[in-house]
């Protein structure tokens, strides 16, 4: 046990979120620093020598870093991104400007266009033709080769994206096109779609494989500076980075397929949720992350955290495997103001973490929802971040008196009483849709709230929901890193084959499982995943004939498919179809139309302790409150000191990192692993 300290890191818009395992004593610990948008990496270093100094260990005794970051997002996001060419098939060329034809606004008459990275004159076309069934209509004409590379030049490419058509059935173009360009521009980073998104569907894959070739320069910038840093004091970690899958990848990965890290810190929260269902035995959740900027929505439904084998950011489709999520502009740092009409409006707007709310007293203006619940005397100006921080109730109260209140005829306390008003009624839809567009009962879930903001919020939303119970798990202000704490390598493969799910299509099907399973176990073993440790699951995007939609149907450790197990899978995919959309077809024929392959390199897990309580006085005392249009003196009890308690609300609970709001109607008792856990009286 040479290095046995094991840290997950989340860098968010506001904070960079710590969780710290140490294997000599199975101690796991919370540690939160400002994120330092100009460099994150900085605020990474910062935050592991802070924690350092305060736990007791040495920087080289970090043996694992697990690193969940938004470069990704964020360069998206602010169109940082490298200056790219787009290769093609002759004549489709504007696949990725026609796009799918998709109105958002039906009765707009001027709708926004879908954002193209790559403008018409930097996407080339490419002589060449493969047809759907991976045969070779036209053949690659090497002689148009030189002109090609005169255009990249001319472009003054800094990235290609290489998107032929039909190369998921057959991929010999791309590759030839890459190894050409390897050869002749050797420093150039290429992306080529039977790599990146080997699936149907022009527009998406061609978007997937833009996306990917635009952050490369990007990501391996940041990978760079991150490695520069590490050799400092003494720390010289392992570094894994977290992946929208939820699971993590080798630097080397981050650095070639930097898209499949687009959701890389927010999926760390729906790992936590999925360990803590089985830890408390409560299989069916919406974990909600309430942070600086954002409010993330994941549902776990039987133990299971839902996957989707496409989602988007800015509009922009990106067709890889990712944790389900919804997410609005919601968060601590969300400014409330009043529009023209004279309309209270929270988000999506943020304060971000410079300048922040004012409260922060960093030379923020405009109120934000930290401000307001500071305002209502839910937060304790001496013990925001336990106290490392200050904030200024002053400042705090004027800024919404002058921005919400005067405008709008109220008092500071209603201004900031109808900002936390108008910002539950934004979480709560969030919710809604989350489990109505699946048809789930939010009576059949409890509601898991982490992230810095959310134990705020949670009660009043659950009980606008209909939700009877609120989870707060232990250390909420940094889950998502405590669910990267204990992530696994995982690598996603997929092949797209339209095939009819009949006895007929078996060696077919099985032919493709076996292809992929291989390939999984060898990207498994370069990763240096001892085979015991190895596990390697089946899925199936499935439909009706006919649809143009599928399913995704889990089909389990499966290596050689028989007639049994079809039957299995189709059985699923009706009752899947049924809970979705309220019908099935049992007599219809099905399609398998893509196979995926997940491979997961199970890393090494020490046991956790779980932490004693604190020997101290669990009610700290009381705290002027405003609630129910009136002050009143509130309860606030130390959370890291309850042992057996039943608190009882209107009550306040506090810890370092997070304060929970228990609203008039619920109770809250210690609970298993750690948790609080909120059930509603009235």
């Amino acid at each position: 046990m040479s290095r046995p300290v094991r840290i997950a890191v989340d860098i968010g818009g506001t904070f960079t979120d710590l969780q710290i395992l140490d294997a000599r004593t199975g101690a796991v610990v919370a540690w939160k620093t400002p994120t330092t948008p100009e460099d994150p990496s900085i605020g990474l270093l910062t935050g592991v020598t802070e924690a350092a100094a305060r736990f007791g260990f040495t920087l080289a005794d970090v043996g694992l870093l697990l690193h969940g970051t938004t470069i990704a997002t964020n360069a998206v996001l602010e169109r940082k991104l490298a200056r790219g060419v787009l290769l093609t098939t002759a004549g489709f060329e504007d696949v990725l400007e026609i796009t799918r034809h998709f109105r958002r606004d039906v009765y707009g008459l001027a709708p926004d266009p879908f954002p193209v990275l790559v403008p018409r004159d930097r996407r080339l076309g490419v002589a060449e033709r493969m047809r759907a069934n991976g045969t070779v209509e036209t053949a690659l004409d090497e002689a148009t080769l030189p002109a090609l590379l005169a255009r990249i030049d001319a472009a003054q490419a800094e990235a290609v994206a290489i998107s032929l058509l039909h190369a998921y059935a057959n991929p010999a173009h791309e590759q030839a096109l890459k190894a050409w360009l390897a050869q002749v521009r050797p420093g150039l980073p290429v992306s080529i779609s039977s790599e990146i998104s080997p699936e149907i569907r022009e527009y998406e894959r061609s978007s997937t494989t833009v996306l990917n070739a635009l952050l490369v320069p990007v990501v391996k910038a940041y990978l760079e500076k991150l490695e520069a840093r590490l050799g400092e004091g003494g720390f010289s970690p392992m570094v894994f980075l977290v992946q929208s899958n939820g699971g993590v990848c080798s630097l080397r990965t981050a650095a070639e397929q930097p898209a499949r890290l687009l959701l890389s810190g927010p999926s760390g929260g729906a790992l936590a949720a999925g360990r803590i269902a089985e830890l408390l035995g409560k299989p069916n959740l919406v974990a909600v992350d309430m942070g600086g900027t954002s409010y993330d929505v994941s549902v776990v439904q039987d133990n299971r955290v839902g996957v989707v084998t496409q989602g988007e950011i800015d509009r922009l489709p990106v067709r890889l495997p990712m944790v389900e999520m919804r997410t609005i502009g919601a968060g601590g740092g969300s400014i409330g103001s009043v529009d023209a009409g004279g309309r209270l409006t929270v988000g999506p707007r943020s304060a971000g973490a410079r300048p922040g709310p004012v409260a922060y007293a960093r030379g923020g203006t405009e109120p934000t929802v930290t401000d307001a619940n500071l305002a209502l005397g839910r937060l304790d100006p001496d013990y925001f971040l336990g106290g490392a921080m200050k904030l200024d109730m002053a400042a705090t109260r004027n800024a919404i008196a002058a921005r919400v209140g005067a405008p709008l005829g109220l008092s500071t306390e209603d201004a900031a009483q109808g900002i936390v008003t108008v910002v539950n009624a934004n979480l709560g839809a969030a919710v809604r849709l989350s489990l109505f567009e699946k048809g789930l009962d939010p009576r059949d879930f409890a509601l898991l709230s982490f992230g810095g903001a959310g134990g705020l919020h949670a009660t009043d939303v659950a009980t606008e929901m209909g939700i009877n119970e609120v989870v707060f798990p232990r250390e909420p202000g940094t889950l998502s890193a405590y669910g990267i704490l204990f992530s696994d390598l995982v690598q996603d493969l997929a092949r797209s084959r339209l095939l009819r799910a009949d006895d007929a299509a078996l060696p077919a099907i099985g032919a493709l499982v076996a292809e992929l399973r291989a390939e999984a176990d060898a990207k498994l073993a370069a990763d240096g995943v001892a085979a015991e440790a190895r596990e390697i699951l089946v899925a199936a995007d499935m439909r009706y004939h006919g649809q143009a939609f599928e399913l995704l149907i889990p089909w389990g450790d499966i290596a050689a498919p028989d007639s049994a197990a079809l039957t299995a899978l189709k059985r699923r995919f009706h009752a899947m179809h049924k809970q979705r959309f309220s019908y099935d077809s049992p007599a219809e024929a099905v399609e398998i139309v893509t196979l995926r392959v997940t491979a997961i390199g199970r890393l090494p897990k020490p046991e956790a302790a779980e932490a004693p309580p604190a020997a101290r006085p669990a009610l700290k005392g009381q705290r002027r409150s405003y609630e129910s249009g009136a002050w009143r003196d509130i309860p606030v009890w130390d959370r890291e000191a309850l042992t057996t308690e039943t608190l009882t609300g209107p009550a306040l609970v506090e810890e370092p990192f997070a304060t929970h709001f228990i609203s008039r109607g619920w109770t809250a008792t210690p609970g298993a692993a750690g948790a609080l856990i909120a059930k509603r009286t009235a």
